[in-house]
């Protein structure tokens, strides 16, 4: 069973940086598709960035190239979300989540449209990112 642990969340204010982390656990992430995925209050859920383990490709939303940027360890196993000048709008709770393959349409990298919960084989509990000032 794949359970996936997230952290690094925390109440910062504007202009800070911050580095999410996303641990499996019971099973490694194989060749499947790892995502961070968002939601702000009153808000649906928004895909934000991805990543391939096997090569290593990463993928972002419109929104989120430039200020995000996904990493991975493979020795530990780990995905890192780093997201830098922290804005109000960044406030949200961010998952980890992992699908067989790319959960919405991407092109060179860059994805668009929307996202459904059942894309995803397994998802983590979440880890709470608040930009204040």
């Amino acid at each position: 069973e794949v359970q996936l642990v997230e952290s690094g969340g925390a109440s910062v204010q504007p202009g800070e940086t911050l580095r999410l982390s996303c641990v499996p656990s019971g099973f490694p992430f194989g060749n499947k598709f790892v995502s961070w995925v968002r939601q702000a209050p009153g808000k649906g859920l928004e895909w934000v960035s991805g990543i391939h383990p096997p090569g290593g490709m990463q993928y972002y939303a419109d929104s989120t190239v430039g200020r995000f940027t996904i990493s991975i360890d493979n020795a530990k196993s780990t995905v890192y979300l780093q997201i830098s000048d922290l804005k109000s709008e960044d406030t949200a709770l961010y998952y980890c989540a992992v699908s067989r393959r790319l959960p919405l349409y991407c092109d060179g990298g860059i994805c668009r449209g929307e996202i459904q919960r059942s894309s995803f084989d397994f998802w983590g509990r979440g880890t709470q990112v608040t930009v204040s000032s």
